[in-house]
């Protein structure tokens, strides 16, 4: 274990920031100026029994609509190393930094506008390991929706994504600590579990951010590098993923998503991943 390599990330905020526009944008349809649509995804099959030749579980790619079985990432025997941040501030990272020739990406969720059952039901089948950053305000209409979502066993994850979904630059930094802690103490009494990673609304945030964070209890302060739309990636740079890239999505239906479902959001979101070559990772498992 003497050798073990260690890898420190790359770009942090600049890439990310250019995201902001485009990321947990308002609940108004904000997926109509981040770019062009590409090939529409198929309609989620319904949650039936697998055809015979195999069990419901090894076909699941099948009844969710994609043409090979999903490929994840085991945990790393050891973790990248994470730049810390400034002292007082939590550190922000867009991407983990994984070797250059490790394909794996990271699926993390925003918001909590939609609560699809169908959607639980595919995420157990696939096991899909998600890092959600929920808003109070807009999920705890039904907590108890993402609640499945973590226990479906896919070691998915709740984080904070503040009380009220505002910008955080035109925030005091009293008022960035309200929304911040607040959610901590939200979370953690309904959960049972504290939160360790936060990711501010809109991608948008400053050094105030970083520092409520950081005395709020927040480890890390996440951002993206690609950014789900309704059939296709935006990406922060380049066309297509780089190892170790965070994937932004939401929890958004066909009424911000042009009549698509989250499940057919999702199926086409697993099927550039699977054409690009990537497996997908847990992001807890790397921090």
């Amino acid at each position: 274990m003497k050798h073990a390599r260690r890898f420190v990330a790359g770009t942090l905020a600049a890439g990310a920031l250019a995201l902001s526009l485009t990321g947990c944008g308002d609940s108004v349809d904000p997926i109509e100026r981040m770019g062009p649509k590409t090939t529409e995804a198929k309609p989620s099959p319904s949650a039936s029994a697998a055809p015979d030749g195999g069990t419901e579980g090894d076909r699941a790619y099948e009844k969710w609509g994609l043409s090979a079985p999903l490929q994840y990432a085991p945990k790393p025997v050891f973790k990248p190393l994470i730049p810390p941040g400034k002292p007082g501030q939590a550190p922000i990272l867009n991407r983990i930094p994984v070797p250059a020739d490790d394909k794996v990406v990271f699926l993390t969720f925003d918001d909590g506008a939609e609560k699809d059952p169908e959607f639980l039901r595919m995420a157990a089948d696939l096991k899909l390991p998600i890092s959600m950053f929920l808003t109070d305000k807009i999920a705890s209409v039904d907590y108890g929706h993402f609640e499945q979502l973590r226990d479906n066993g896919s070691n998915s994850t709740i984080n904070n994504h503040t009380l009220s979904h505002l910008k955080m630059r035109t925030l005091s930094f009293a008022e960035q600590k309200r929304e911040i802690c607040g959610q901590q103490v939200r979370l953690e009494k309904r959960f049972g579990t504290k939160p360790t990673l936060f990711r501010p609304p809109y991608g948008n945030y400053n050094d105030d951010t970083l520092k409520a964070a950081h005395q709020c209890g927040i480890t890390q302060v996440l951002l993206w590098r690609a950014s789900m739309q309704i059939h296709d990636f935006q990406y922060a740079e380049g066309s297509g993923l780089q190892p170790g890239d965070i994937i932004l999505a939401h929890f958004r239906g066909p009424k911000h998503m042009k009549g698509t479902t989250e499940t057919q959001m999702v199926t086409a979101m697993l099927q550039r991943i699977q054409e690009q070559g990537f497996r997908i990772g847990r992001v807890e498992d790397y921090l």
